[in-house]
């Protein structure tokens, strides 16, 4: 009596529910694996969140979505505010976290404050010392950073903003905010002088309340 052979491996998804995660890849340009996940579950449909992601990587890149996120933002680009975090090294190895708020309208810093512990209730605090008396932007840009937790995005709507969450590894659409960072290789303000027999570059970020040093090769 013969028996039945295991299938040893990952079990293969069909091609109706890849294409099916391809459009929800296309439609839905900020949804990252969790959130096609759980609509995948609701239509009864198990996939792993891992396969999710593997095959969110393969998606065709379609242009629509780009554009219509770029019209969003010079459309709106007077109600649009973004925040974000970077990291700044001490002298006693130590990591400073760097949170600033920047506004689309004239790319002004709005907020800046500095923590060793980042939490979600000192991101909270620091949103409501940003935007007094009735100030708040319309709309909050900002990436899907575990540090917001669920409870920063549920504290902007109570704001009465509305939080727009970036595609996961995707810093091009919060892209003034990155740029203020010096992450814009495309556009950098550099400033350089001497030192010790070299030329050492000063990179401005958020705005120069910050900059990088490199020395040049």
């Amino acid at each position: 009596m013969s028996r039945a052979r295991r299938i040893v491996g990952r079990r293969r998804i069909s091609k109706e529910v890849r294409d099916l995660i391809f459009r929800m890849v296309a439609e839905n340009p900020t949804w990252g694996a969790p959130r096609i996940h759980g609509e995948l579950l609701t239509l009864g449909i198990d996939v792993s969140e891992r396969t999710i992601s593997r095959w969110m990587r393969r998606a065709p890149r379609d242009p629509g979505p780009a554009k219509r996120w770029l019209a969003f933002l010079h459309n709106h680009r007077e109600a649009i505010a973004a925040m974000d975090f970077f990291t700044v090294p001490t002298i006693t190895f130590r990591v400073l976290y760097c949170f600033f708020i920047i506004s689309h309208r004239r790319r002004e810093i709005l907020h800046f404050n500095v923590t060793c512990h980042p939490s979600a209730a000192w991101i909270i605090q620091q949103l409501r010392e940003s935007f007094p008396y009735q100030s708040a932007p319309r709309f909050l840009i900002f990436d899907r950073d575990a540090k917001y937790g669920l409870e920063v995005p549920i504290a902007v709507r109570s704001m009465a903003i509305c939080p727009v969450r970036t595609s996961f590894q995707s810093p091009w659409q919060n892209g003034v905010a990155e740029r203020h960072l010096g992450l814009d290789k495309e556009t950098p303000t550099r400033r350089s002088c001497s030192v010790g027999g070299g030329l050492v570059t000063a990179q401005p970020r958020l705005g120069g309340l910050h900059h990088r040093y490199d020395r040049a090769a």
